[in-house]
């Protein structure tokens, strides 16, 4: 027995288009499976949850959603045990990228039914559980204003995530300021002068395929840190463009790091999220928890850069 969890009103109502094409798959190969529809990304762990405690075997948890429904119900998952299956609909879909999902319907229902299960590390930033990176300054403040924006609304409707992402990029770009922060990974400390942004990544991409971290992979125990630092706001500018690529990892103010556990201080509090999701003000506490989750990617693909 196969549990969805549909999100209708994620990507700008992709999610519901996604399901009436993956349900009519189903019917025809009389796949036996068990819908829950939610209206929210936070309130779908909630519901799954429940619905999994009604049952000693599932096949796979389904989510027909985007990386923030995904990012609801990781905790039900591990307490459950039961692998998370990926029908890509929402804004950014990152997750689905970096297992090689393919973003129709029909294709993505086919990697749940016929796949190959592999093991994923999760991160663990406080009490929440995040798939793609936890992230904390000008990229966790994007994410809110695109998040409150009226633009993302069209931009899903246009299919066109990213370009949200682009536009909440020049808006906060006007506002933010950098300020000193510090990095502990795994004991060690680092110091840096004039941070914008510091992600904990565990996927290569966020925010509609961007490479913020392009060697992270969810299968290696380990976490990787992109620190942006020590630029003026043109050099910033000038950086996302070659974030498509992930050439920007060779730049001057760019920072590489890598480990099992990261903690982030700002000098001036700032915002973090997680898969999209908010996940506070404040610093920011990440420790990799390896193998934790497990996916449902296409046999011939597998963890890594999309």
């Amino acid at each position: 027995m196969y549990l969805f969890v549909i999100n209708p009103r994620s990507g700008g109502g992709a999610g519901r288009h996604a399901w009436l094409r993956a349900e009519k798959r189903l019917k025809e190969r009389a796949v036996e499976y068990e819908a829950l529809h939610t209206e929210s990304a936070s309130g779908a762990g909630r519901d799954v949850m429940q619905a999994l405690a009604r049952r000693e075997k599932w096949s796979s948890c389904v989510v027909v959603g985007g990386d923030g429904t995904i990012h609801s119900v990781l905790s039900a998952l591990l307490a459950s045990g039961v692998p998370l299956g990926i029908l890509p609909a929402g804004s950014g879909n990152d997750s689905a990228r970096s297992f090689g999902i393919p973003l129709e319907p029909e294709a993505a229902l086919d990697a749940v039914l016929d796949g190959a299960s592999v093991p994923a590390d999760l991160l663990l930033a406080g009490d929440s559980y995040t798939l793609t990176a936890a992230a904390s300054g000008f990229d966790a403040q994007v994410a809110e204003n695109v998040n409150r924006g009226r633009y993302k609304r069209v931009c899903n409707a246009l299919h066109a995530g990213r370009l949200a992402y682009l536009i909440g990029v020049l808006q906060t770009l006007i506002t933010f300021w950098p300020c000193r922060a510090s990095v502990v990974l795994d004991g060690r400390e680092q110091h840096f002068e004039g941070v914008w942004l510091a992600s904990v990544c565990n996927l290569p991409s966020y925010g509609g395929g961007l490479l913020i971290a392009p060697q992270a992979r969810p299968d290696d125990g380990r976490l990787d840190v992109c620190v942006v630092h020590g630029c003026s706001r043109m050099q910033l500018l000038r950086l996302f463009p070659t974030v498509l690529k992930g050439s920007h990892v060779s730049l001057p103010f760019v920072t590489m790091l890598r480990g099992t556990s990261a903690a982030i201080r700002f000098e001036r509090e700032q915002p973090a999220i997680g898969d999209g999701e908010s996940l506070g003000r404040g610093d920011l506490a990440v420790r990799c928890e390896p193998g934790a989750l497990r996916v449902l990617a296409p046999r011939a693909a597998g963890p890594g850069p999309a």
